[in-house]
């Protein structure tokens, strides 16, 4: 069935309250394909009659938004960023003479993105220390990065053959990301409507494939919370659709081995 308006508008509102993600008129769909699961564990007849249970039944509020948020992710996720980091942003650090490295991965969902940056780190600059933050939204995405365990399906998605030999071992139907490379991680829930997490300055900023969910305003709120917690000099990574650009000019595009960056204007004539 198709969902009646008021119904779509109530979860559009629980979902831009919460996490600031649109959900303009035209993604009925996606809220009932996202839902159904959630509404046949509840009994309800249909998504519809689940989504009016709601508005009495705050409890299943989070694992509604949870539903809802993209946690599409891969190793080494569209490649230039990392080339970046490797052939660019680090060494520009190392010349500075920064020997740790401390990085802050936000909407990082099952923790690729904060593992492949340990990984290239632990490959091209072995003499770096380095503290990686990730965050999200999502408690369920949280648990699964902390416990840094990956199926079959998971590791093929981006990771080189020698890589998973290198820095996993098997444990039972899932492979396990070596003991040295998760302490160097910290994974916590973190809602990126509220104050940055702990742990900055942070030298490189992840902030891909997430403001493209956002309004203006709320890009700009964002970038300006990111800015806060920027090192002098630091780096920030969008996504390859995204941008600075018109939204928030304390920032500007910086060209990087394999693609561009962002950093804060101010810091580049410091």
């Amino acid at each position: 069935m198709t969902l009646a308006a008021d119904t779509f508008e109530f979860v559009a509102t629980l979902v831009r309250n919460r996490s600031a993600i649109q959900l303009d008129t035209g993604k009925e769909y996606l809220v009932e394909s996202r839902l159904a699961p959630l509404a046949r564990s509840a009994g309800s007849a249909d998504v519809d009659s689940y989504i009016r249970g709601l508005r009495t039944n705050v409890a299943h509020h989070d694992a509604v938004v949870d539903a809802l948020t993209t946690n599409e992710t891969s190793w080494f996720r569209d490649r230039a960023p990392f080339t970046a980091l490797k052939g660019s942003v680090l060494p520009d650090l190392i010349a500075k003479g920064r020997r740790h490295v401390k990085v802050w991965s936000a909407a990082c969902s099952t923790g690729q993105e904060a593992y492949s940056v340990a990984i290239t780190v632990a490959d091209d600059f072995p003499a770096l220390t380095l503290s990686i933050v990730g965050t999200d939204l999502s408690d369920r995405v949280v648990e699964r990065a902390r416990a840094g365990q990956y199926t079959q399906l998971e590791v093929n998605r981006g990771l080189p053959a020698a890589t998973l030999v290198k820095y996993f071992q098997r444990s039972g139907p899932t492979f396990e990301i070596a003991p040295r490379l998760r302490q160097q991680v910290t994974f916590r829930k973190h809602n990126l409507l509220d104050a940055p997490p702990v742990g900055g300055p942070y030298d490189v900023v992840f902030l891909r494939n997430v403001l493209i969910y956002f309004d203006v305003a709320t890009k700009r709120d964002v970038l300006r919370r990111v800015r806060s917690v920027l090192a002098p000099g630091g780096t920030l990574f969008l996504g390859a659709a995204e941008t600075t650009i018109g939204i928030d000019d304390a920032w500007e595009r910086v060209e990087a081995a394999g693609g561009s960056v962002y950093r804060l204007k101010e810091a580049k004539a410091a």
